[in-house]
């Protein structure tokens, strides 16, 4: 089986900027651009011919964020977490697929039932650092590239939530004096 290959430089998918996404060969194929950050914001993955191809929109932050996935204005299903014990476990509405794996390393699999969808790993070559996604059907990445900018996403958000209290400047001072 012929499995496609995607590549997105290393920590570009959370931020708020343009990301392109390219083959083994460094072509680029995708555009992905947008910003996260409040409910409504959404990430569009254009192909390099500039027709949108997929987007992913943020629409709820009540018990845990929800994302809409849509493949050519057309919605195709709803991401959200649903446990992170023993591992993260997301879900895919309507789509019945399942993300899960290491979240925290970008080593992570989709999958439908038993039907790989696509795996990400990270690598490295000279030019930087890389995430790598394995897609066996090409017609799968528009909606993969999305889903792996929501796990990137979470990833980030949830690394910043983590403070310690050195982190806070916790100033301690004594009520008695």
């Amino acid at each position: 089986m012929i499995v496609a290959e995607f590549y997105i430089h290393d920590k570009q998918l959370s931020k708020v900027t343009r990301t392109v996404v390219t083959d083994e060969r460094g072509r680029s194929l995708y555009l992905l651009v947008g910003r996260w950050g409040t409910q409504g914001d959404a990430l569009s993955l254009y192909g390099m011919n500039g027709n949108l191809v997929a987007s992913i929109k943020q629409i709820s932050f009540t018990f845990g964020s929800r994302f809409e996935i849509y493949e050519n204005y057309k919605k195709v299903g709803t991401l959200q977490k649903i446990f992170n014990w023993p591992g993260d476990f997301y879900y895919i509405k309507q789509l019945n697929w399942s993300v899960h794996g290491d979240i925290y390393n970008h080593h992570y699999k989709i999958h439908h039932f038993n039907k790989e969808i696509m795996q990400m790993v990270k690598a490295a070559f000279v030019t930087g650092d890389y995430y790598l996604l394995d897609i066996p059907k090409p017609a799968n990445a528009p909606t993969c590239i999305c889903i792996a900018a929501v796990m990137d996403y979470w990833l980030y958000n949830r690394n910043r939530k983590k403070k310690t209290a050195s982190d806070l400047n916790f100033k301690l001072s004594n009520s008695l004096d």
